[in-house]
């Protein structure tokens, strides 16, 4: 009853939707399964030392910026301070969003990307999940969230969700993989994963954390795979106005043409990296 009462509100307050903006601050955190990192036989004192310099690339602040149906989700600059892993932190760069514009009226999506030194925008329309709204609750600071769920489906370049393919048990499995061939490469990337986000009625604007939203109020949690987005402070309707600028910087290009260039780039990598030695070759 009072997730039903606290819905009702929201298409009530639909009217002042134009009128409220605000800033949300988001602490994402990714983990890694180090025991499918690396080398087989790796010590777990190296396990350890590599995921403390891996730290700063996994645990970032994100601000979104919010103004009736506009918004800008972008990551808060700062100092690189671990110069240990800078060729990690570049490939992190290389294949995470720079500044994400969304214009709810228009279903569009803004991208700026970074791609190997290439600056590219990607012109998409809006990720609009089938979201699953249901009945569990819980508070997040002073607001009260409702927990909703739904399936995404996964382009195979995806690293963020690449993973090391256990021991195959049918001939299916190969087409959830990126690799060509088995003995080349042993990660794979899942045909859909499960999207968890927690909403509150009480902020009447639907957008939330990167390319998300749809929901009927702010998205105040986030869980995909190992990455899991917090908001950890909220500003509503600031003195001073809050004014969203449509990025500009970069190619413009669609979804499907930068996934392509992406496909192309990771083969390249891969072969650059078999004609090293780095592959594994039949009956080796």
């Amino acid at each position: 009853m009072k997730i039903n009462l606290l819905l009702l509100a929201f298409c009530c307050s639909l009217g002042t939707y134009a009128q409220l903006s605000g800033t949300a601050y988001y602490q994402s955190k990714t983990t890694v399964d180090m025991n499918n990192f690396g080398r087989p036989g790796m010590s777990e004192e190296m396990k350890k030392q590599i995921a403390d310099r891996m730290k700063p690339h996994l645990e970032k602040v994100f601000i979104l910026d919010f103004n009736g149906p506009e918004s800008m989700y972008h990551e808060d600059e700062k100092l690189e301070v671990n110069e240990g892993m800078r060729g990690f932190g570049m490939m992190m760069s290389s294949f995470t969003p720079g500044k994400q514009y969304k214009n709810a009226n228009t279903n569009q999506v803004l991208e700026e990307r970074e791609f190997f030194g290439k600056q590219f925008l990607v012109n998409d329309t809006l990720t609009n999940l089938d979201w699953y709204v249901t009945k569990e609750s819980k508070m997040i600071g002073q607001y009260l969230v409702i927990k909703a769920e739904a399936n995404m489906e996964l382009d195979a370049n995806d690293w963020q969700y690449m993973r090391r393919r256990g021991p195959r048990r049918d001939q299916e499995a190969k087409t959830d993989t990126i690799a060509q061939k088995e003995e080349e490469i042993e990660v794979e990337v899942p045909k859909q994963i499960l999207v968890t986000a927690w909403f509150s009625p009480q902020i009447p604007v639907s957008t939330g954390p990167g390319a998300y939203g749809g929901l009927p109020g702010l998205i105040m949690e986030l869980n995909t795979g190992r990455t899991t987005i917090l908001c950890s402070k909220l500003v509503l309707n600031p003195e001073k106005a809050i004014e969203i600028d449509v990025p500009e910087k970069g190619k413009e290009v669609t979804r499907e043409e930068y996934n392509q260039i992406v496909k192309e780039k990771t083969e390249e990598m891969r072969e650059n990296w078999r004609g090293r030695g780095g592959g594994r070759r039949p009956g080796g």
